[in-house]
C-alpha cells in the first residue's frame, strides 16, 4: 500500500539518503564531486524552497518530489524502489496540484522518457543547470 504525505524537516535526511540513491542509479553523468556539492546543498538550499512530499511504499519512504507554484523541481525514488509505479504515483499527485511544468538534465534519458510518456513535451533548453554546471536542462510543459 502506498500513500503519499507532505514532509517536515524531521524527514529530511532520509530524503538526503533516497536522493544520493537514486542519483548513482540515474544520473551517471554527475561527477562526484557534483554529488557531494548537491547533496550538502539539499537541506540548506534545496528542500526549504520547495513543498516536499514523500511517498510510503508500505511503511518505508520510497520517494519525494518537491514542488514551487506550478513546477515540479525534483521526483526521485530510492534505487530499491524503482519500477513500482512510485513515480508515476507521485507525477499524479503533483498534476492534481496543478504542476504542469518540470526540468529535466538532458543526460537523464529514462527521466526524459517518463515525462514525456505522461504528457509533457520540450518547450526550450539551457546549456547549463541552475548552478552553472555544464549538463544542458531541457523545460518540459504539459
Amino acid at each position: 500500500m502506498t500513500r503519499i504525505e507532505p514532509c517536515n524537516e524531521n524527514d529530511y535526511q532520509t530524503l538526503v539518503e533516497i536522493w544520493e540513491r537514486s542519483v548513482r542509479a540515474t544520473h551517471e553523468f554527475l561527477t562526484e564531486k557534483d554529488i557531494i556539492e548537491i547533496k550538502e546543498s539539499l537541506i540548506s538550499k534545496y528542500f526549504k524552497a520547495v513543498n516536499l512530499y514523500m511517498i510510503f511504499d508500505e511503511e518505508t519512504i520510497a520517494g519525494f518530489i518537491g514542488l514551487y507554484d506550478h513546477n515540479i523541481e525534483m521526483l526521485f525514488v530510492d534505487s530499491n524502489s524503482m519500477g513500482k509505479g512510485l513515480g508515476s504515483k507521485l507525477l499524479n499527485f503533483a498534476k492534481s496540484l496543478g504542476a504542469d511544468s518540470v526540468d529535466v538534465n538532458e543526460q537523464n534519458p529514462k527521466a526524459l522518457g517518463f515525462y514525456q510518456t505522461n504528457g509533457f513535451h520540450v518547450v526550450s533548453r539551457d546549456e547549463f543547470d541552475s548552478d552553472g554546471r555544464p549538463y544542458p536542462i531541457l523545460h518540459l510543459k504539459l
